[in-house]
């Protein structure tokens, strides 16, 4: 009889365990998770099977990665205040100002000097490049190029085939008249890389002295905005759609390539942010590939029409509209009208408040955007404005916005 207890009480453990096993099962990541699969490992597979595979993608990326120094012709002239001299990347100097020459001065000034990076993306030499490290077609400029691959290190002159300034993009062709097959770099999609993904920079900053650098890191952010004042004429140009990555982009990689795991160029470094760590910038890959043919057969990229009136104009505060005697704080204030645009041959002037563009009402320079995106170029709209508490209704006809404001 006790014995038989002995196997009742054995078998009731059993049945325990066995329960509370199933409810660890029941309780285990899977089931939290709410996935009817085993989530996905953490450490991904690639570096537990080849922990080299890093280097291997550099190793196989870096023969396509040039060394480029750009020189552009003596100027003998003054420049304008406020203008500043190339520097070696100049954005690596985001949010910095580095003066190389005496603004003031009525000497010649030392040819300007610019040095990046580039990757080859057709064996018969095609680089691609940002615009800001070559400059423009036609500027003078005289364009280096160094192959860090045997047999093929020397160096090369290249010239710009097409530029986009707008974009930062620029596509050169080396000077190959012995006809060489240089290495090259795929290119991916840049459309399906994921936030968290791996990448990997590679530039060729010093040419011949110290080779390649490669950094590693994770594709931060995408659609990313910055605004950079150009050295030259003082304007600032927006850059939209970029790729930010925490793969740092040391000075002089500008140009080079952004890589995945796959080894394929998803991005073109761009820029770094000089006061802050860990945020570097890349222009998106398929942005290139959608205008690269353009760039090579055109020299550059067509703008669409973009419809425009011609004023810099703010939103009014209720100060304002008090100091203007206004009846409330509807509509934009007119700052300044810009020279030969449709605003200015229309009539318009500083101090006018449009207060309905069309049968649109304006409460902020938003409505602005958005009533004029409704036209096209040479469409003739009503503007409702108020100027010294009059009423007037102006007819202007759309401008094309000049390429240099977009």
């Amino acid at each position: 009889m006790q014995q038989r207890k002995r196997i009742v009480s054995v078998l009731l453990l059993v049945g325990v365990l066995l329960v509370f096993s199933g409810v660890i099962a029941h309780l285990s990541p899977t089931t939290v998770l709410g996935a009817e699969e085993a989530p996905r490992e953490l450490v991904a597979p690639m570096f537990v099977d080849n922990p080299y595979v890093i280097a291997d993608i550099a190793e196989m990326a870096s023969p396509a990665t040039v060394f480029l120094s750009v020189e552009w012709p003596v100027v003998e002239e003054t420049p304008r205040p406020g203008s500043r001299s190339m520097t070696t990347d100049p954005f690596y100097n985001f949010f910095f100002d580095y003066w190389f020459n005496d603004p003031f001065s009525n000497r010649p000034r030392a040819p300007q000097r610019s040095a990046g990076s580039g990757f080859i993306i057709e064996d018969s030499g095609i680089i691609l490049t940002n615009q800001h490290v070559v400059g423009n077609k036609g500027d003078g400029q005289t364009i280096k190029v160094i192959v860090d691959v045997p047999g093929l290190d020397r160096e090369y002159q290249a010239e710009i085939m097409g530029s986009d300034q707008r974009l930062d993009l620029a596509v050169l062709k080396i000077m190959n008249e012995q006809e060489h097959v240089f290495p090259t770099v795929p290119l991916g999609d840049s459309d399906q890389s994921r936030i968290g993904e791996w990448m990997i920079a590679i530039g060729n900053p010093y040419g011949e002295s110290l080779h390649h650098t490669v950094t590693v890191g994770v594709l931060s952010a995408k659609g990313r905005e910055i605004n950079i004042r150009s050295q030259e004429t003082g304007e600032v140009q927006v850059y939209e759609n970029l790729m930010q990555t925490d793969a740092a982009i040391n000075s002089g990689n500008s140009g080079g390539p952004l890589l995945n795991m796959q080894g394929e160029v998803i991005g073109i470094n761009t820029a770094v942010h000089a006061s802050a760590q860990g945020i570097g910038f890349a222009i998106p890959i398929n942005v290139a590939k959608d205008v690269l043919e353009e760039l090579m057969t055109t020299g550059s990229v067509s703008l669409p029409s973009q419809p425009w009136i011609g004023v810099y104009h703010q939103n009014l505060t209720e100060s304002m509209a008090e100091q203007l005697r206004l009846p409330d704080n509807k509509g934009v204030l007119v700052l300044d009208v810009i020279q030969g645009s449709p605003a200015s041959e229309a009539g318009l002037k500083a101090w006018d408040v449009i207060r309905r563009i069309g049968d649109d009402d304006v409460f902020s320079t938003d409505d602005v955007v958005e009533a004029i995106s409704q036209y096209d170029v040479g469409d003739e709209v009503m503007l409702t404005v108020m100027r010294q508490g009059e009423i007037l209704l102006i007819p202007l006809t759309l401008g094309d916005k000049p390429a240099h404001l977009r």
